[in-house]
């Protein structure tokens, strides 16, 4: 594992390699590969410290949540009560749980899985770390089960690591025990909701709980349990072992750090891209060779489908939590995806709306009826039989679900409608006086075949 950020060509946008440094290396996934790097002397380090230090040390460094909100991770791990906070191992009367969210499913993220599949170790150490620190003797990846290579890949990382003495009874001779459970999903979008994701590892159905009380209070099996992202818990071997100076070299001061950035959409080179926090898109456009020829950026989403979409005005605003969030947007999950002039954004949100009105649990009502009507409405507007006032009805609609729903999908259903009004609404309206996509004229035909119910409409 690489301890210091490395720089691109001079003068270019600098990359932060730490937690792709060995992707590019043979074998990089094995046990052997991810020794010789460094890897597991992080486990070590943070086996002689005291738990208590250990949240404080992560704390102090400022690692904050990559699966979207961007909350500090060691403050969520000092939120589990501690009967005894000077107890340095799990205490069998109060067992405590660690749960990382694999269920990466968000529209345009695509971080976590090459992650787990190219270096699946940093994952196993880093939760080796955060268990030991919040006193848990238990802790679960809850991957996608549709994802398969990366579910054997992952599974023999930790088969592999319970054979190294870094997992089981007695871990590295510390007397710390921890079993390590990699449990397949199986494919709900909804279950990448924290505790949704909790009754779904408890065999019930994936559906969002109310809250409070909290996970960190009453999660899994009604226990003090901690739900971090993959990426999050991937990054704290690397800010054990190089320390929080180090870490608090890149980034900014509210938003220090590495962290990996997906490029995906109309760019020359798709791909993840692991910067310090704070680097802008047209720089890592300019990593990506920038948009495809001929064709210039239209919009862009920071953060994945359920962030609000911004545009080429806001190129340069830096990319972390506290840049996005100050041009209105998420960073949520990096998931940058990038649309050139090609594309029709009202068919675009379009089909982000179809994403979450199926992936709805149906368990609220705004929600389940709010994602169903939108659809309805955009259909409309793209088989040109919508007036102007169904924009004043998806303004409506969206109102009566943000922040009326169980969990976070009602917002970020309606993010992608809202932002595209604001941006784009003069391209709502050419829908409304040209009777359909101007786009694409063909589109026209082809929604008014799916409306009249006439087959192979596609």
């Amino acid at each position: 594992m690489s301890e210091q950020p490395q720089t691109v060509t001079p003068g270019g946008p600098r990359l932060a390699p730490v937690l792709s440094a060995q992707w590019d290396q043979p074998f990089s996934w094995t046990l052997d590969a991810y020794r010789d790097a460094g890897g597991y002397r992080a486990v070590e380090t943070a086996l002689a410290m005291h738990p208590n230090d250990v949240i404080a040390l992560v704390k102090d460094a400022g690692l904050r949540g990559r699966g979207g909100a961007g909350f500090p991770c060691g403050l969520k791990w000092s939120f589990i009560p501690q009967p005894d906070p000077q107890r340095r191992l799990p205490d069998p009367a109060h067992p405590h749980y660690l749960v990382i969210n694999a269920d990466e499913s968000e529209p345009g993220t695509c971080k976590d899985m090459p992650l787990m599949f190219a270096n699946p170790h940093a994952l196993v150490e880093g939760a080796i770390i955060a268990s030991y620190a919040i006193r848990a003797s238990h802790a679960f990846i809850y991957l996608r089960g549709e994802v398969v290579p990366v579910l054997r890949r992952l599974r023999a990382a930790v088969a592999d690591a319970y054979a190294a003495g870094y997992l089981g009874k007695n871990v590295r001779g510390s007397g710390f025990d921890l079993e390590l459970i990699v449990h397949a999903g199986a494919g709900a979008y909804i279950c990448g909701e924290e505790t949704a994701l909790l009754d779904s590892l408890e065999g019930r159905r994936g559906q969002p709980r109310l809250r409070p009380p909290f996970p960190a209070v009453a999660g899994l099996y009604a226990s003090p349990t901690v739900v971090n992202n993959v990426e999050s818990i991937a990054s704290v071997p690397a800010v054990i072992s190089g320390g929080i100076d180090w870490f608090r070299s890149m980034g900014s001061e509210k938003s220090p750090g590495f962290t990996l950035y997906s490029l995906s959409g109309h760019v020359v080179r798709p791909g993840q891209y692991e910067a310090a926090l704070g680097i802008t898109l047209r720089e890592l456009l300019d990593l990506a060779c920038g948009v495809r020829p001929g064709h210039t950026l239209k919009f862009w989403t920071p953060g994945g489908s359920s962030t609000p979409i911004l545009t080429e005005e806001h190129l340069d605003i830096p990319l972390d939590y506290e840049g996005v969030a100050s041009a209105g947007s998420m960073l949520g999950t990096k998931a940058l995806q990038i649309f050139d002039d090609t594309v029709c954004v009202v068919r675009a949100v379009r089909r982000w709306i179809e994403f979450y009105a199926h992936e709805s649990c149906g368990k609220c009502t705004p929600c389940r009826e709010g994602t169903y009507w939108l659809v309805q409405v955009y259909a409309r507007i793209e088989r040109g039989e919508a007036t102007a006032a169904d924009l004043d009805t998806l303004v409506d609609i969206s109102g009566n679900i943000a922040g009326k729903s169980f969990c976070a999908l009602g917002d970020g259903a309606t993010s992608p409608i809202l932002s595209s009004l604001k941006y784009f609404r003069d391209e709502y309206v050419a829908h409304l006086d040209g009777a359909g996509c101007p786009f694409d004229p063909y589109a026209t035909t082809v929604f008014a075949l799916e409306s009249s119910g006439t087959e192979g409409a596609r």
